[in-house]
């Protein structure tokens, strides 16, 4: 008897003509003699392998201006102006060796590849069509590391209001970098954790687009936020959905990173306007072996009806791990202090073992 056929997945019309669009788009501009090259971002790994992140694009050209300050800061428009080449081929060399790897449709790379490196951050490099050489690092975590931190960043390390869509758009398309406010004490907090646990590994995730990534890595180098990896998502249409939902994307990514790393233990660090509390709540109760503790900066009451209002839980029991509050990162240091996730002030450095 003849196998049935497999069932063919229906593409919403919109997610076709995005594609279309974008294709559109690089057909001309490569018209103008325009060329692909990629931008890499920070990533991690285990001892034996890496996942490499990154994206290609065709950037148009930047007009000379003068210079006011440093980099005189950039519009955020300026970021999601670019080209994204899907399905692309790029090279990308870890310790010596080369791999090739296939972007998707929305010119994104995420990949894991083999790789034997030394605990800490390491060095890569990737390249499309012949560019020059993007670096970037991984930070690559030591068999022997108990102890991580994943950290929301819209209104958690940065004051975002991101939920208010007009809001969003003028943070995300207008605003001048310099202009991003950070968390009151955000940047100590992480980087006491950080300093106290060698070896831990420090993600940032978030359902902001990777178009403001590099936006977003300046930020976090100015304001003097620990390094990290970045896990982003893409804007746009799914082939069975309008919009890309922000609340999948961070469950699958903390699932994945309990999956790659099961013996590390992990502070979650988010917020009470964009879900983190339930989020952080469902994940502990499924696997409360993998978090040491859970940190929710309160939003200010502006800062609430800006985000649409709290989705704080009122019931953590279920999640049998300790639970913190506090308005900035100075209220969550203390209570993260008083739990012994860091050492107090009296204590100096030095957390639990």
């Amino acid at each position: 008897m003849a196998a049935e056929p497999a069932p063919r997945v229906k593409v919403l019309w919109i997610a076709r003509l995005e594609y279309r669009f974008h294709a559109w788009r690089e057909r001309r501009a490569r018209a103008r003699g325009l060329r692909a090259s990629v931008s890499a971002y920070p990533g991690y790994g285990g001892e034996d392998w890496v996942r490499v992140l990154g994206r290609v694009l065709i950037v148009p050209p930047v007009r000379a201006r003068r210079r006011r300050g440093d980099d005189g800061g950039v519009r955020g428009w300026r970021s999601f102006a670019a080209v994204p080449v899907g399905y692309a081929t790029v090279t990308v060399s870890v310790d010596g060796v080369t791999h090739e790897v296939i972007a998707d449709r929305g010119g994104v790379i995420d990949a894991v590849l083999p790789a034997r490196l030394q605990p800490g951050w390491q060095p890569l490099s990737m390249t499309v069509e012949g560019s020059e050489p993007f670096e970037t690092r991984v930070f690559v975590v030591g068999s022997d590391v108990r102890f991580g931190i994943v950290s929301d960043v819209d209104d958690t390390v940065m004051v975002t209001a991101l939920p208010r869509p007009l809001i969003a758009a003028w943070n995300s398309f207008v605003v001048n970098e310099h202009a991003r406010q950070p968390v009151p004490g955000m940047a100590v907090l992480l980087e006491r954790l950080v300093r106290e646990h060698p070896g831990a590994p420090m993600v940032y995730l978030s359902t902001g687009a990777w178009n403001v990534a590099p936006t977003l890595q300046r930020f976090l180098r100015r304001h003097l936020f620990p390094p990290g990896a970045l896990l982003l998502t893409d804007w746009g249409p799914t082939h069975d959905r309008w919009f890309r939902s922000g609340r999948a994307h961070k469950e699958e990514n903390l699932r994945r990173l309990a999956r790659e790393f099961p013996q590390v233990r992990w502070v979650l660090i988010g917020d009470d306007g964009q879900h983190d509390d339930a989020l952080y709540t469902a994940f502990t109760g499924a696997h409360p072996d993998h978090v040491t503790a859970v940190a929710i900066r309160r939003l200010s009451p502006a800062e609430a009806v800006l985000a649409g209002g709290r989705t704080a839980v009122d019931d953590h029991t279920a999640a049998t791990v300790p639970w913190v509050t506090g308005d900035d990162g100075a209220g969550l240091l203390d209570r993260l202090a008083e739990i012994g996730v860091v050492g107090g002030p009296a204590d100096g450095v030095g957390g639990p073992a």
